[in-house]
Order: structure tokens, then sequence, then C-alpha cells
């Protein structure tokens, strides 16, 4: 009789589950619906068949070749110095030997007027300037203005269907974002290599005064510099300007300048001729741990140790002494010396800065005004 009444049961939630579930599919038949489209994340950009093809027919006609050369004089063999051989030889200075010296490198078009933008290596002492764009002749051109602390140039050249770049925010750049190189390497032609951003404010290389650099895997050689770094969208993101290797040739470590930092260089270039940069008369150096313990302060302590403070300068007319220890600019505590130099660097003359200076053990604020850094400053 159990088994009886067991069965029965069974059979009952059977039906009624069979029922239960056809009037749910009578009434919501969307169940059984496959997943709309809308439902599935769309893939990433970049795993389309095109991969960056898009972004480099976008940026690549910006950006041009640019061929140097200059006239050399060859220097006098010790032989010839020689009285005796003179006498019997004559002094082959007296007629002094010229050579021609060839140079390649790239550059981006920044507007229509012409401009363009390059690394201050790539023209510098150069005595002729040819632009090379796709589809056109050969051009002069010639330099506006270089800017030797940050490694930067901007020339001009007559051709009139130049096509500007759209340039991007290298702020906005994030380690591990994939990037493309565009320049003329080894002078083989137009050539685009692929990598990511490796790093971002590189400084302490020797490569510039100020320096603030994206390091990048894509490989840049001989003849790359002043050419594009480009993000995914064809923006310029970075001017192409050295790597590290041993062998000159790209070992996967390469550095751009940040267009930012660029734009802000070209734009006084173009206005002024050359680039006007704010100044306190101070040098310094990273407060690392070892020296702040030496200093009877806590290992974590940060901030920018003074060395040196001219006098007569801003930061010696604010009363600012070597030793002090600047822990704070505008309220923004500092991160490393290179950062604070970069930042008094794109002060404009006459701008306030308020400071946080630490002393002993004494922490007060100091207002100072930033004057212009003379062009004999290192």
């Amino acid at each position: 009789m159990n088994f009886q009444r067991l069965l029965a049961f069974f059979f009952t939630s059977v039906v009624t589950g069979l029922a239960a579930a056809y009037l749910a599919l009578t009434l919501w038949p969307q169940l059984l619906a496959p997943p709309s489209a809308s439902s599935i994340p769309a893939p990433p950009s970049n795993e389309d068949n095109r991969g960056w093809a898009d972004a480099v027919a976008f940026a690549e006609p910006s950006v041009v070749n640019i061929y140097t050369s200059k006239i050399t004089r060859e220097e006098g063999k010790p032989l010839f110095e020689n009285p005796l051989v003179q006498h019997y030889f004559g002094d082959p200075r007296s007629k002094p030997r010229l050579h021609r010296q060839n140079n390649l490198g790239s550059g981006v078009v920044v507007d229509r007027n012409g401009y363009i933008l390059t690394n201050h290596h790539v023209v510098k002492d150069a005595d002729d300037i040819f632009i090379g764009a796709d589809g056109q002749a050969q051009v002069p051109a010639r330099v506006v203005g270089t800017d030797p602390d940050t490694d930067l140039a901007v020339i001009q050249a007559a051709g009139k269907d130049l096509l500007p770049a759209n340039l991007g925010k290298s702020s906005q750049l994030r380690v591990g974002d994939v990037v493309l190189a565009i320049g003329n390497p080894f002078g083989v032609g137009k050539t685009v290599t692929q990598g990511i951003i490796s790093a971002k404010g590189r400084h302490e290389l020797g490569l510039a005064t100020f320096e603030d650099f994206i390091q990048t895997d894509a490989a840049i050689n001989q003849g790359n510099s002043g050419g594009a770094l480009i993000n995914t969208e064809g923006e310029v993101v970075g001017i192409n300007t050295a790597i590290i290797s041993n062998s000159g040739g790209s070992h996967g470590i390469g550095f751009a300048i940040p267009i930012d930092l660029a734009k802000q260089v070209m734009e006084q270039i173009i206005r002024h001729g050359r680039v006007i940069r704010g100044w306190i008369g101070a040098s310094g150096q990273d407060l690392v741990p070892l020296v702040a313990r030496s200093l009877g302060l806590p290992e974590d302590t940060r901030g920018v140790l003074l060395s040196g403070v001219l006098e007569g300068g801003p930061a010696d007319q604010a009363g600012i002494e070597p030793g002090d220890i600047i822990r704070s600019i505008n309220g923004e505590a500092v991160s490393s010396a290179q950062a604070v130099m970069n930042q008094i660097a794109t002060a404009s003359p006459g701008t306030s800065m308020d400071l946080t200076i630490l002393r002993g053990d004494q922490s007060f604020p100091v207002q100072l005004i930033v004057s212009e850094r003379p062009r004999d400053v290192d």
C-alpha cells in the first residue's frame, strides 16, 4: 500500500512539473531563444582582421622623411705639422678638404603652414634640410627653432599639401597600451613597428635636461628619430627619440618624448622662436630613505633635498636655504626632483608658487615668484 502511494505521488509530481513547464514556455517563449547579440560583449577592436591598419593609414601621411647635410672640414694630419715635411711637401692645411656629411631622420607635420616637429639632434648644425612626403618631391625646409634641453626642434617646409597629424594626449596612456612607431629607419623608407607602453616618466637617462620619456618596445632605429609614436586611434602620442643599445640596433628599449610636453615646446618655438621656461635658482635631488635617515628623519619621508640655492635667485629671495626639503608645490606632494624641475620649467615667469618646506623638524610654507630661466643655465 505504501508503495502504491509513493508511486502515485511520484507520478503526480512529474505530471505537475511537465504541465508547469509547458505553461511557462507557452507564456514566455523567449526562454528558449538564444542570447541576443546585445547581451554578448563585443570583442575589442584590435581583434579584427585588419589589425591596426586603419590607425596607420590615418597617421602615416603626416610623418615625413627628413634629409640633412652639413659641410665638414677635414682635420689636418699630425704628419704635416712637421716643419720639415711642410718644407718639401707644402702645407695641405692651406687648401683644406671639405666633405658633405649626410644624415636622415623623421618628422611629424603639425599644421597646414608646413610646421614639422622633430628632434633637435636630427637637424643640429645642418646646412641643408629637405623633407620627403608621400607622393611629393623633396622640398627644402628651414629651422624655426630648436630646444636642446628637450631634444626637440621645429622646422618649416615649403610644401603646401602636407597633411597635419592628429595629436593625442600622452597623459591618458597606460602601461600596456599598444602603440606603433612610424619613421624612416636606415633610410629604407616609411616603416611601421608595433609594441606597447613599457613605462612612463623615465628620467635620469642623460638624453636631455628635461626628461619625462615614454618607454616602448616598438622597434626604433636610426632614422626613426623625430617620427611618430601613435596609439591605436592613429593619434600621435609621442616623438620617437632614442634607444638603449650596445649594437646601435633596437633591443626593445626605446624612448619617445610625450606629445603633451612636445606640444608645449612646439607652441613656444613657433610663437617666440625659442622656449621660455620658469626658474627658481635652486637644484636638488630625491630624498631617498638612506639620506632621510642620515638627516634624522623617518625613512618614508618624501621630498626633494635642495643641494644648491643661487644667491639672488627667486628661491634665495624667498628665504630658502641649501639643505631645505621641498615637500609640496601648490598643495601637491612632490614625487621626484625631475618632476619638480619639469613643473617649475613649465611655469610662466611671474607665476606665484606655494611651497611647503621642511627644515630640520620644522615644516613651513613659502611663496615665491618664478623667474625666467637664464639661457646659460645647465
